[in-house]
């Protein structure tokens, strides 16, 4: 008996944890309820727009280069016998600033006038017929078939007398008339023979034309042998020295009006659509940072051409260099500004969503958001303008937190630091 009593009591002592499980279970049945019943809201940051400056811009890289620009080059292969001017020497119209040894440009320039003279007297004597032996041996040949027509003409009167008076036969004539015609025949032959070809007057101008040709450029060398500044400007590179060698093309120095450089920019072909004339351009150069050019657009692309792994347009941008603070062939940030707006509403760019083609914005009304349709202006890297469909006192959700994405009518709760 006593045995019984005990297993039993051992069994009802088990039993508890079912009850326990039974509770849990309610519990979190209940919690589940609840919490579906309970109203659903996402996190969202939120933002007020913003009437501010907005500019959209298009920033590449650049190349100074002068406006106004010399290059000497060695007009023969010589040496350097005078270099007046040091690099940075600010130099005046016509200054001397390089002279070069011109011994062989001089004797070139008189073989070059000796060939010119030679070519002129030999255009003059075909354009007179010919030397003075030649023109006097014409002459004795036109003289003699003129005696020779008129002894003809004289001698065939007198036979058509004889023969009316049966003195001479009509063969006699007609011999007459006959060396006649021959005589008249070689005087028009003389008369109207050209004293030189159209193919011998083209070639002898054409000797002409190539002498003068020569001299002109033999007096170009002896002239680029005493190099002289064409404008007032800076001698910025003098890569010659006095006493050296240099060869036919060889560089000899550079100058420039440093007062007037313009930058030549590479605009990638995507982007040419959206430059104009007249554009603000901000030009930068690393070498002094913090220090920003103004300048405008002041020519368009042409062409499209490579650049290395690119296709870019090429523009060049005037740029007030008034402190001479640039140097030609530098390389500068350009950041051209296509549009701008001055005091315009705008909103980050996370802000706007696209569908179909059309954008929108999600605005909060009374922890709900309500979707409003929008029309974009221009924009920048961080910012759009918006031009219609919101107002100033908006308050805009920018981004949800929580799993479900942001949609129309959905509640929603408002925090400040997401990150906390």
């Amino acid at each position: 008996m006593a045995n019984r009593n005990s297993n039993g009591s051992n069994g009802n002592d088990g039993r508890p944890w079912l009850a326990i499980l039974l509770i849990v279970l309610v519990i979190f049945v209940s919690a589940g309820t609840i919490f579906e019943l309970r109203p659903h809201r996402i996190r969202i940051s939120v933002i007020k727009p913003q009437k501010q400056s907005l500019s959209n811009s298009i920033t590449t890289n650049g190349k100074v280069e002068p406006v106004y620009n010399f290059e000497a080059h060695a007009p023969a292969a010589g040496t350097v016998q005078k270099v007046l001017v040091k690099e940075g020497t600010q130099v005046k119209t016509g200054q001397l600033l390089m002279v070069l040894d011109d011994t062989k440009a001089r004797s070139d320039l008189a073989l070059a006038q000796t060939r010119l003279k030679a070519a002129q007297a030999g255009y003059a004597t075909l354009i007179a017929g010919g030397n003075q032996q030649q023109i006097l041996a014409r002459q004795a040949d036109l003289q003699k078939a003129i005696s020779d027509r008129d002894t003809a003409e004289r001698q065939l009167e007198a036979l058509k007398r004889l023969q009316q008076r049966g003195a001479a036969s009509a063969d006699e004539v007609q011999a007459v008339a006959n060396r006649l015609a021959h005589t008249q025949a070689d005087l028009a032959q003389l008369q109207a023979q050209v004293r030189y070809s159209p193919e011998e007057r083209a070639r002898s101008q054409s000797e002409v034309a190539d002498a003068k040709a020569s001299v002109e450029l033999a007096e170009e060398t002896v002239r680029s042998c005493n190099v002289r500044a064409p404008f007032d400007g800076t001698v910025y590179f003098l890569p010659a020295r006095a006493g050296a060698w240099v060869n036919v093309g060889d560089l000899l120095l550079q100058e420039a009006d440093l007062s007037q450089l313009r930058v030549r920019a590479f605009v990638d072909e995507p982007e040419i659509g959206r430059l104009a004339l007249g554009q603000r351009v901000n030009i930068e150069w690393d070498a002094l940072a913090g220090h920003v050019w103004q300048g405008t657009v002041a020519t368009l692309p042409s062409t499209v051409v490579n650049r290395g792994s690119r296709v870019v347009g090429e523009v060049l941008c005037n740029v007030d260099n008034s402190e001479h603070l640039l140097l030609p062939s530098i390389n500068v940030t350009t950041t051209i500004v296509a549009s701008s707006r001055e005091n315009t509403l705008t909103v980050p760019r996370e802000a706007v969503h696209e569908e179909s083609g059309r954008n929108y914005i999600f605005v909060v009304n009374e922890h709900k958001l309500q979707r409003r349709e929008i029309k974009l202006g221009i924009s920048n890297l961080t910012r759009v303008e918006v031009l219609s469909g919101i107002s100033e006192n908006d308050t805009i959700a920018v981004q949800s937190y929580s799993p479900s994405p942001m949609s129309d009518g959905i509640a929603v709760k408002i925090i400040e630091n997401p990150l906390q």
